[in-house]
């Protein structure tokens, strides 16, 4: 009879099966090798697998009866819905979820760890502004306060980019700020906060250089006025007080399409090019300058997860996120409903009492957010996440939080609202990929970590993106999407330390300059703005 199997189970059958417990007292383990590992697989410990399982899932350890613990990570990650005998393939169908933890009596600020030496020496070359922040790209960032506008801006966009780019070679990119908000909603809802200071703090982002420059429709409910209200923006040079004075508000820089002066389509987009030009003029004459790792603003995500993000990808960026904490820098870990059930671990982490109660407001919140709309956190795993290996929110979770590092967390940033204070931050946003990066674009994101395990090509064209493999097999696959392969950690070729130190030293070269997949392929993901508030 002719051999069935598929050529990635010739391979896994060639190799040696390789099963990872993240803690000695967990009584599952998941499968490394591509393509799973058949029924009848002797493993290492002499245990015959009864199933056939798939890379990443779990293969229960020891016999479980009927609502035992399921443990990984050395945490219940549901409860067995039925006996489940050692060797069987544990999926989501054979787990009962937990409850969510309850948010009274949480352990508060009660994890002290011995302070960790400074990380000193380490610079990249970034652009210094005027308010004091650093940009890692030199970018002019057209704001659109509606999108009854995104046409007419795309369109100069692009003619910019044409036409005048190439003038001013030291200008990386020009960009619009494209999103769906600024009319049509209840924009004196309390939560329309949200959205309008997400917008606000997108169009200072470090990475746009001070030059804040608007496309306006004329009547939409979020006038330019209300969105840049005047003290946003801060006074960059003498341009805006030369004739009047050093206490001087800046003037904002709006194109409005209804202006009466607009004769035909081409006067809007001669009118948008020729503002634009004078904010090219002065991005043109910024120089990289050397700058102290300290500097970094670095928004760690991740997307298309799987179970290996938790034991390659998320601890690898995890003991980086601690090598930048130490250099001085400032890291946001996010995704309310992917930390939800660590929140415990959080907590306990937290420096002072405020900022834990700060994190357990923000965990109500979203909370009650979710009720609003009668579901819960379990509403956060995909179709893939679950091909992947990850059965449940609870699992998904802990594998999410590890990107944190061990770092003390510092401070907590609302959605929408600009990150304050140096170390590690939460700042709670949604878990959806686009509004998360965009939430870490306004709290000032100079650089973005991203890791996935199932594949994205995600991108965003205001910020560089790191994206980092879980899996050996997808770096293959992807190799022109993929910057850094983590699933070396899993085979024993690199270790978490080795991939952890190679990734901190990447972000410097890529914030001095050096293009990264996504920027190389102009893979460019919409901004999502979070608005919680009704639409009318």
């Amino acid at each position: 009879m002719a051999d069935s199997k598929t050529p990635a189970q010739a391979g896994a059958a060639a190799r040696p099966p390789l099963l990872i417990s993240m803690h000695p007292r967990d009584n599952v383990a998941i499968v490394a090798n591509d393509g799973g590992l058949p029924p009848g697989t002797v493993l290492p410990s002499g245990l015959v697998l009864r199933d056939q399982v798939p890379q990443g899932h779990k293969v229960a350890l020891v016999d479980l009866a009927e609502g035992d613990a399921v443990r990984r990570y050395d945490v219940a990650i549901g409860f067995a819905a039925q006996p489940i005998e050692a060797g069987r393939w544990v999926h989501e169908r054979l787990l009962r979820m937990p409850e969510a933890r309850s948010l009274d009596d949480l352990p508060i600020a009660t994890v002290k760890p011995e302070p960790q030496p400074p990380l000193e020496g380490f610079t990249f070359q970034g652009y210094r502004n005027a308010d004091g922040s650093v940009g890692t790209r030199n970018i002019l960032a057209i704001t659109q306060t509606v999108q009854c506008v995104a046409g007419v801006t795309d369109f100069a966009v692009q003619r910019i980019k044409a036409e005048l780019l190439p003038r001013y070679p030291n200008v990386d990119d020009v960009v619009a700020l494209e999103h769906g908000y600024g009319c049509g909603v209840a924009i004196d809802a309390p939560d329309a906060v949200i959205p309008i200071r997400t917008l606000r703090n997108i169009s200072l982002n470090p990475n746009f250089g001070g030059e804040v420059m608007v496309v306006s429709l004329g009547c939409e409910k979020l006038q330019p006025e209300r969105l840049l209200p005047p003290g946003s923006i801060a006074l960059v040079d003498e341009r805006n007080v030369a004739d009047i004075g050093e206490t001087a508000e800046p003037k904002l820089d709006v194109v409005c399409l209804q202006d009466e002066a607009h004769v035909g389509f081409m006067s809007m987009i001669d009118s948008v090019m020729r503002q634009a030009e004078l904010h090219l003029e002065r991005l043109n004459a910024r120089r990289r300058v050397t700058v102290p790792a300290s500097e970094l603003v670095v928004g760690v995500q991740c997307g298309g997860s799987d179970a290996f993000s938790g034991v390659t990808a998320n601890p690898a960026v995890g003991f980086c996120t601690d090598l930048l904490v130490r250099a001085g820098a400032t890291v946001m870990f996010s995704e309310v409903t992917e930390v939800r059930d660590g929140i415990a671990q959080l907590t306990s982490r937290a420096t002072t009492p405020e900022v834990a109660e700060a994190m357990i407001r923000e965990m109500a919140w979203y909370d009650a957010y979710l009720a609003r709309g009668r579901v819960d956190r379990s509403a956060n795993t995909t179709p893939g996440n679950k091909k992947g290996g990850l059965s449940n929110i609870v699992e998904k979770a802990m594998g999410s939080i590890v990107k944190s590092g061990s770092a003390p967390i510092s401070g907590v940033v609302s959605p929408g609202e600009k990150a304050r204070g140096k170390g590690l931050l939460y700042a709670a946003t949604p878990a959806s990929d686009f509004i998360c990066g965009t939430l870490q674009l306004a709290a000032g994101m100079n650089l973005h970590v991203f890791t996935t395990g199932r594949g994205t090509p995600y991108g965003l064209a205001q910020v560089p993106v790191i994206k980092v493999a879980t899996r050996s097999d997808l770096a293959r696959r992807w190799h022109d999407l993929m910057d850094v392969d983590a699933g070396r950690i899993a085979t024993g070729d690199k270790t978490i330390e080795e991939v952890g130190w190679e990734m901190f030293r990447l972000m410097l070269d890529v914030a001095s300059g050096r293009k990264t997949w996504a920027e190389h392929w102009k893979l460019h993901n919409a901004l999502v703005l979070f608005n919680p508030a009704p639409v009318t």
